[in-house]
């Protein structure tokens, strides 16, 4: 983690910005699904991809708040290319359902970025009877990448341009629970800590990357 303005590798640091991180990047043609998509990193994310000409779909659960991002950004970006479309990670109807509307659609799919994610809530079960956090920050987007990578790699093949999946994980996976994901235990409420949860999920969006890297 590069703090305090230190550049890494890349030459940029935790103070650069999106604009400047993408500068000079031209995303004329290219498609992006972006999850969380109404606020947060989501919604700056969205912004500087239609800046750069990327068509952004933005996956979201409150359709009211996405439209208002995207007016918001329209009226910005005159020219931004955006679409806006439900999606519940919490439940898994909602992302098999999204997904099918993706796929319908015909759309190409360049860029899947896994952002949405939720943090700290007291102990719920999701509509699949799945503790939310992990529902919500792993589960989902682990359906949703499995649903779409398919369309991401017929579309890699027709326009010989390599896919991407970003999963946005934080420093919070160094707060897992002190074994580490517990996978006998995701529903046991008795157990519960909110940011231990918190950090499991964010350890399973981190070992799901890896393993992408690694299949693909």
């Amino acid at each position: 983690m590069w703090i305090f303005g230190r550049k890494g590798p890349s030459g940029f640091s935790a103070r650069s910005t999106a604009e400047e991180v993408t500068q000079g990047i031209d995303g004329t043609g290219l498609t992006a699904i972006v999850t969380g998509a109404s606020s947060g990193i989501g919604v700056e994310t969205t912004r500087v991809l239609a800046l750069h000409g990327v068509f952004v779909v933005m996956a979201v659960r409150n359709m009211d708040a996405g439209r208002k991002t995207k007016e918001a950004i329209v009226k910005e970006i005159p020219n931004a290319k955006i679409d806006v479309m439900e999606l519940d990670l919490s439940s898994m109807a909602s992302v098999r359902n999204f997904a099918l509307n993706f796929i319908s659609s015909d759309l190409p799919l360049n860029l899947l970025i896994n952002n949405a994610g939720i943090m700290n809530p007291p102990f719920m079960l999701s509509q699949d009877n799945i503790e939310l956090l992990f529902a919500t920050n792993h589960l989902g987007h682990f359906l949703l990448t499995n649903l779409l990578l398919e369309t991401m790699k017929k579309t890699s093949r027709e326009s010989d341009k390599e896919g991407r999946v970003i999963n946005v994980a934080s420093e919070g996976h160094r707060v897992v629970y002190p074994e580490g994901i517990r996978y006998e235990k995701i529903n046991d409420e008795l157990s519960f800590k909110s940011l231990g949860a918190y950090g499991q999920s964010k350890l399973a969006n981190i070992l799901h990357a890896n393993e992408l890297a690694r299949r693909l």
